[in-house]
């Protein structure tokens, strides 16, 4: 449970119709290896300890009371065990009978949930045996104990902030307005379902698309098993279809037709931070809803989940390539836009043979080939100084005439060399003012073309550089319109690679592809034997692990020590842990003591879920202390210490 991860299982079990007792043993079976597994929150299918398929053996006395007996039984060896456990019976109140969901902990039964909505349509007949279930929860005697029952119940471990169970009953997830939606709005963070969804062609992925948008909407957590093999096939077939998801995401997914457990870590801590950061989902409790309490033994989650390397980025190349081709239309269609609100016909782009400048190259030219404007108006200006080598010098070359933008070449040693004698800067100290002299000079050049082309500026830096502050303050940091601003580092890499793959030019694949290969450097430091001397990711880290670091700080809302977690569980053998606790203190450092230049951006399109933009998603002080988040990296710091001493 640290960090706001709860493992749940989604169970189901091998079972004969109409024999509680035989149910109850294996119900119990796979309480033990669930929980043996670190599984918090176990959920089994609809009615799983008479069986679904009984029919009308559910009006019979004798199987009545010898699913109670083994309710009775299940709960009592639930004592001891960290864990909640949610079973289905059918159970009799009042001279009606109801399909229930019964949550037990700890030896007790919590809480009696009944199915609200009945079936009575195609091959579903629950109305011939079943009533709906009560909203307003009353106390039933059970065991010589009274028992909540009703459908406004949420379980709360009252020891775990953000862990609310709302439970709801198969049908229950197919209508328009589902009793899980009444309790995410009453402050319910995970929903299960008991379930028993028989097999018919294409109902599975409509079942899986369900599961995920109930889990999308409530902003949750969402259990579903279903009952599987063991169940009757008279007239259907159950396929044993269990999903665990969250936020529409799904988690785990078992194999169809056959009987297994699966595990989910849900994050809770998230959940919530979604439901802080989303205004519009709104909590509304009604009065009748009754909240009954749980502990649970704090341990800390072998986690099973998986954290992408680059979050970014996504690992199906289908869907990369899908995305790798939306994202270049948003950034052509920004620039498009602002091109015909202005009037302007030309662009002035400073080009370089970098990854950056290389992509906002690459926009403006799909932008003018929307507009009708000839690719000739676009001014793609390569400006040589001290750093700059021949590499980077041919492929900013070769790209600009293989894509038919028009080359200049302005050398800018003489001036620079002339401005840091005017303010006194020895051209033998590669200092700060060395370094950020070169890229203003090469600022003001653009932006001085453009005002003699009529033309604008466009930005080359992207979000990475952005949220480090790897840009000079009113050098690279300045354009008229930042293409790439939205983009990570770790996605500009795709995005060329994708046009590289798409362009069906072999001379223009061939330059795109020497720029991949390129080392990540603003080349304002002299060359070593014609070799770029100063590599970025040297300097500042590696942007796979700042991205890393940026997805789930902003996106997310993860604190430094689970940030932590995960990455040491995702870059196992990639990086040691003194490696990325030191470039993590590195991003925390910078990515505050940067906000002033994120503050006064030029516009630029937003492409994803995170941004930096100062005018609307973003809405941070540039003088804030980053002291909270570099404490918390320090303090792992010395305990990562403290453990390699212990090893020595």
């Amino acid at each position: 449970m640290k960090h706001g991860f709860i493992k749940a299982a989604a169970i189901t079990p091998d079972l004969k119709v109409a024999d509680p007792v035989y149910n109850s043993q294996v119900i119990c079976q796979k309480i033990e290896e669930a929980e043996k597994e670190g599984a918090v929150l176990l959920v089994f299918p609809e009615l799983c300890i008479s069986g679904y398929t009984c029919h009308d053996l559910f009006l019979q006395e004798t199987l009545l009371v010898a699913c109670k007996e083994q309710l009775q039984k299940i709960a009592g060896f639930t004592r001891g065990k960290n864990c909640i456990a949610f079973v289905g019976l059918p159970l009799e109140k009042d001279g009606k009978l109801y399909n229930v969901a019964a949550a037990l902990h700890d030896g007790e039964v919590l809480a009696l949930i009944p199915k609200t909505w009945i079936p009575s349509y195609g091959e579903f007949y629950e109305t011939r045996q079943f009533q709906r279930g009560n909203e307003t929860p009353v106390f039933v005697e059970l065991f010589e104990k009274q028992v909540p029952f009703g459908t406004h119940i949420l379980l709360t471990a009252e020891n775990i902030g953000g862990f609310t169970i709302g439970c709801e009953i198969c049908e229950d997830m197919w209508v328009p307005a589902s009793p899980g939606q009444s309790a995410a709005l009453a402050g319910a963070t995970v929903i299960v379902n008991l379930s028993a969804s028989n097999e018919t062609i294409g109902k599975e992925a409509y079942r899986r698309l369900l599961v995920r948008s109930e889990s999308a909407r409530f902003l949750a957590g969402y259990i579903y098993a279903s009952a599987g093999e063991g169940e009757s096939t008279q007239d259907l077939v159950f396929g044993g279809h269990d999903l665990i998801t969250e936020n529409g995401t799904v988690l785990a997914e078992s194999r169809r037709f056959q009987n297994e457990i699966i595990y989910g870590d849900i994050d809770i801590h998230r959940l919530s931070m979604e439901r802080r950061r989303m205004n519009t989902f709104a909590l509304e409790k009604s009065s009748d809803y009754l909240t009954v309490g749980f502990w649970l033994k704090i341990e800390e989650t072998r986690l099973t989940r998986s954290f992408a390397r680059q979050p970014f980025v996504p690992s199906d190349r289908k869907e990369r390539e899908e995305r790798c081709n939306e994202i270049l239309m948003i950034q052509s269609m920004g620039l498009k836009k602002r091109f015909a609100h202005t009037g302007c016909q030309k662009a002035v782009i400073g080009i370089s043979g970098g990854l950056d400048s290389t992509l906002a190259l690459l926009v403006t030219v799909r932008a003018f080939d929307m507009l009708g404007i000839p690719r000739g108006n676009i001014y793609a200006v390569t400006m040589p100084c001290f750093g700059t080598t021949d590499r980077t010098y041919d492929n900013a070359c070769k790209l600009t005439k293989t894509l038919g933008a028009t080359l200049e070449e302005i050398d800018i040693r003489e001036a620079v060399t002339i401005h840091f004698r005017d303010i006194r800067q020895d051209m033998e100290n590669h200092n700060v003012t060395y370094e950020n002299g070169q890229a203003r000079e090469r600022t003001q050049i653009l932006m001085d073309i453009a005002n003699r082309e009529n033309a604008l500026v466009i930005g080359t830096g992207d979000m990475s550089e952005l949220a480090l502050g790897w840009a000079t303050y009113n050098g690279d940091h300045m354009s008229m319109y930042g293409v790439n601003a939205g983009v990570p580092k770790t996605l500009v890499r795709h995005l060329v690679a994708y046009y590289a793959d798409t362009c069906e030019n072999e001379t223009l694949s061939a330059v795109l592809r020497d720029v991949l290969d390129t080392p990540v450097s603003p080349e304002l430091l002299p060359p070593v034997e014609g070799k770029i001397s100063q590599k970025t990711e040297d300097l500042v880290g590696p942007y796979e692990l700042h991205d890393f670091f940026l997805y789930y700080m902003l996106r997310c809302g993860f604190e430094p020590e689970k940030i932590y977690r995960i990455a040491r569980k995702t870059f196992t053998g990639v990086y040691e842990d003194e490696v990325i606790l030191k470039w993590l203190k590195t991003f925390y450092r910078r990515f505050f003591a940067q906000q002033f230049k994120r503050s006064c951006l030029p516009d630029g399109p937003k492409v994803g879920s995170v941004a930096l933009s100062p005018r609307g998603d973003l809405r941070m002080p540039s003088d804030a202390s980053a002291a909270c988040w570099l404490a918390e990296v320090e303090k792992l710091q010395q305990t990562c210490k403290i453990k390699e001493n212990d090893i020595l």
